[in-house]
């Protein structure tokens, strides 16, 4: 059975796991809350955003943390509910 990125159960590896707490960056606490608000209202819910998490490349899905792969998931999904535009939000970030 192949095994893919987000399935860690049973994948043999000694490296400790970090359970330190860490405050949270603003941009974390705004993430949680997105994701909250995009619930409430209806518009996306926490099954759409595992499945937009299981749905990230490999390799960048190693690369993100824990916040930054819900920002994969959001866009990835609202823009596929043609919510967002494609791009739209780099855009703004980049204007």
């Amino acid at each position: 059975m192949e095994h893919v990125v987000h399935d860690r159960g049973g994948w043999p590896d000694d490296t400790p796991i970090d359970r330190a707490e860490h405050e949270l960056a603003e941009w974390e606490l705004l993430m949680d809350a997105l994701v909250g608000t995009l619930g409430a209202r209806g518009v996306m819910n926490v099954d759409e955003l595992r499945r937009g998490i299981e749905e990230m490349p490999p390799v960048s899905y190693e690369a993100a943390s824990y916040y930054e792969r819900w920002l994969f998931s959001v866009e990835h999904v609202l823009t596929e509910k043609g919510v967002l535009a494609p791009g739209e939000i780099d855009a703004r970030v980049s204007a």
